[in-house]
């Protein structure tokens, strides 16, 4: 599902246009350009908790020994900040049921 396509299913549930809905999705998801609420929370340390859902998060990789491909050389990679996302408990359950 692209984003075109969320905004339709969305715009259908909940009864808003399709330019109101594709405000509401930029507005929460938005990463071009004006940051949405949801980069801007995770960006500032914040946690962002969907319940049922899962939570969003910053978290940083630890710095590690790699490998260059090709040459196998041993190289040091930085620690670097990442996107974590924990899966919630209902949508985990929904998952494993297969509905």
């Amino acid at each position: 599902m692209n984003k075109k396509e969320l905004v339709a299913k969305l715009s259908k549930k909940t009864g808003l246009s399709q330019v109101k809905t594709m405000e509401v999705v930029n507005a929460l998801f938005s990463v071009e350009g004006e940051q949405g609420i949801l980069v801007e929370e995770i960006l500032g340390g914040n946690k962002v908790t969907v319940p049922g859902f899962g939570t969003f998060s910053q978290r940083s990789r630890a710095a590690r020994e790699g490998r260059r491909p090709g040459t196998t050389e041993v190289i040091q990679i930085g620690a670097t900040p990442v996107v974590h996302f924990k899966v919630g408990k209902n949508l985990r359950d929904m998952v494993r049921k297969g509905r």
